[in-house]
């Protein structure tokens, strides 16, 4: 299956102020359509490119570095996009989420306090969850373009801590991104629709 570059869902301005339109034009534009190029490449020298992208993550984790990088960055990016919205954030989650949320992680303000430490503590590169693992909700961190997919969970929130995702808007203040992202960006109701799909 060809990786594609999806559009974004939402105009460039519309995260404004808190993803600006600079970010989405290179974060998107440039840095997700090189993943997509690269990984096409790499996917068809590599005989997998009839497979789904989360099976070519699965299959080249360990095994082909170089697709790996691309593969596995093209899917964390894919779905984050959809991970946000203009006027996300904040804590009306839906119930089910809500509930989840409460008995897995001590409630939403544990779950803000442990995903925004997630991201801060991430060395370099990297990528910070929320994942459904043997049933329940987890907060992990992961290196480069690496996911919860291959470490058996499934990822239904992702947020990037690759500096080309924040530092035109906030240089080097990663935790005040964070802060951000979950006050002000996170689209819950696609979180909840990716509770919904690893629980069932």
């Amino acid at each position: 299956m060809a990786f594609e570059l999806p559009p974004l869902p939402y105009d460039y301005d519309a995260l404004a102020p808190f993803m600006s339109r600079e970010t989405l034009e290179y974060h998107h534009d440039k840095h997700h359509k090189a993943y997509v190029d690269n990984g096409n490449k790499l996917a068809e020298e590599a005989g997998l490119a009839g497979l789904s992208l989360e099976e070519i993550v699965k299959k080249s984790y360990g095994t082909n570095q170089g697709l790996f990088n691309n593969a596995g960055q093209h899917y964390n990016h894919v779905h984050f996009w959809k991970w946000m919205k203009k006027g996300g954030g904040g804590k009306s989650l839906p119930g089910a989420l809500q509930k989840a949320i409460d008995s897995d992680l001590g409630g939403y303000d544990k779950f803000k306090a442990d995903f925004v430490a997630a991201g801060t503590t991430q060395f370099g590169s990297g990528w910070a969850w929320l994942s459904v693992k043997d049933g329940k909700l987890a907060i992990s961190k992961t290196p480069n373009g690496e996911n919860p997919l291959v470490h058996g969970a499934e990822p239904i929130l992702g947020v990037d801590v690759w500096e080309h995702s924040y530092y035109i808007d906030y240089r080097n203040a990663r935790p005040k991104y964070l802060e951000a992202f979950v006050d002000s960006l996170i689209n819950w109701d696609y979180v909840l629709e990716r509770y919904e799909a690893a629980t069932k």
